[in-house]
């Protein structure tokens, strides 16, 4: 059936786009700490860590459930509802007196709203281009990774202008009348549409034919392919949320050790240049992160997706391994962008690969299985760093936002480095390996 009888499906990724964007602008919540250490000052660094630990956590797991119900109720329902539940989040967060009524608003209420809407543009634009499905996966979700980019200045002049709570307000707002209008353009394209001009690439020769069309998430659960995705994807997340949630602190520590000096505090000017080279790194970071989701998606359509997963993980993998190597400022933000780049193109192939190897009329439930994979990496991974981290010295620094001088716990990352770059080596063995679901090996029943 021709798209142009139908629909123009690029409706899709605008509305796509509009969704994943506002949805994104929850990586920003660092931006948010220093003024609510100051609104709430009986909030410790664990308290302050602790909303951002557990959004992700409720984003991840409230994919399983919305995904499924998506399959069944249209994209366009359960987005605005994730609108909506986003919007409410932010706004509870907005008159928290204490830690556990932000927590609810921003964690629980937001981070559920985001699974919801989350999982409608993979799932919608996956459906919609069936001939460009990595490039389509990774415009749908480079949405989410620049989301950050385009709210970090808004969020800083509200701040600045109106006060930490307030700016949750207004952004609670922006984000529910966004996503409600980015939701009104995710609808399933007509059954059996074929985009005009496009024919389904025929198996290769001797390639065995595929177990079924369209897997329920009850039978894909039962196959192995899945749980070797779920894997290699843990991995994924692991090394790439690692990185990206301890940019600054693994900075700091490099830059603190090769800068001290015995007896003598490192200098206000100093340590603001390297804070300052910090939150450059952080920016560049989330560039590269972006450009990974449409680069790698498109990659993948030309090449495989199986062989853009073996160069990721091999990439991601050494650079892991030889990333506590890369003191000097510029390698180590190369070492830090290239991890950045591979992990936005695993988020924008898995859902890609999660249709070619289970289908897409369960799409939305299947891949919200297969997000909890980075659920738990979001989890281990930036657990991991400061917990297997060697305190080396604590290096004495004048601390601009405390105007005295104080030590700082400099530390070697290298164990949790070495064993996420393991993980990603692994996991490129286990690619190599892994095969879809045939006739000759069915799901079980």
């Amino acid at each position: 059936m021709p798209a142009d009888k139908v629909q123009n499906r690029w409706l899709v990724v605008v509305g796509a786009l509009l969704i994943q964007i506002s949805l994104g602008a929850i990586y920003i919540y660092s931006v948010f700490k220093p003024a609510l250490a100051g609104k709430f000052p009986s909030w410790s660094p664990t308290d302050l860590a602790l909303p951002s630990q557990l959004v992700l956590a409720f984003f991840a797991l409230s994919m399983v459930f919305f995904g499924r119900i998506q399959d069944k109720f249209g994209p366009r329902i359960i987005a605005s509802l994730g609108g909506v539940l986003l919007g409410a989040g932010l706004i509870v967060a907005s008159f928290a007196p204490n830690l556990a009524v932000f927590v609810l608003g921003f964690s629980v209420i937001g981070g559920i709203g985001i699974g919801a809407a989350y999982v409608c543009p993979i799932a919608t634009c996956v459906k919609w281009f069936p001939d460009k499905r990595g490039l389509i996966t990774g415009l749908a979700v480079a949405g989410f990774g620049a989301g950050g980019l385009v709210f970090t200045p808004i969020a800083k002049s509200l701040v600045a202008s109106v006060g930490v709570m307030q700016t949750f307000l207004y952004l609670g707002i922006i984000f529910l009348v966004a996503v409600l209008l980015g939701a009104q353009l995710m609808n399933n394209p007509p059954a059996g549409f074929k985009p005009e001009g496009w024919t389904p690439p025929a198996p290769a020769a001797g390639a065995a034919a595929p177990a079924k069309a369209d897997y329920a998430w009850t039978e894909m659960l039962k196959t192995i392919q899945f749980w070797l995705l779920w894997l290699t994807y843990f991995a994924a997340c692991t090394a790439g949320l690692m990185v990206i949630m301890n940019v600054v602190n693994v900075w700091q520590s490099v830059s603190f050790l090769d800068l001290k000096k015995a007896g003598e505090a490192i200098p206000k000017e100093t340590v603001l240049s390297v804070l300052g080279k910090g939150a450059t790194a952080v920016i560049i970071v989330a560039v590269f992160n972006a450009v990974g989701r449409i680069a790698w998606g498109k990659i993948s359509d030309s090449l495989g997706r199986k062989p853009t997963l073996i160069l990721m993980f091999v990439l991601s993998g050494v650079t892991m391994l030889g990333l506590y190597w890369m003191k000097s400022y510029a390698l180590f933000v190369a070492g830090a962008s290239m991890v950045g780049l591979c992990f936005g193109g695993f988020l924008a192939l898995y859902p890609a690969v999660t249709a070619d190897f289970f289908g897409t009329k369960n799409v939305g439930a299947n891949y919200g299985f297969m997000f909890s994979a980075y659920g738990a990496g979001g989890l281990f991974g930036p657990w991991l760093a400061p917990k297997l981290m060697e305190l080396v010295e604590k290096v004495p620094y004048f601390d601009p936002a405390k105007g005295k001088e104080m030590p700082y716990p400099a530390g070697n990352y290298m164990k949790a480095f070495v064993i996420s770059g393991a993980l990603c080596l692994v996991a490129a063995v286990l690619i190599v390996l892994l095969k879809p679901p045939t006739a000759k090996e069915p799901a079980a029943k």
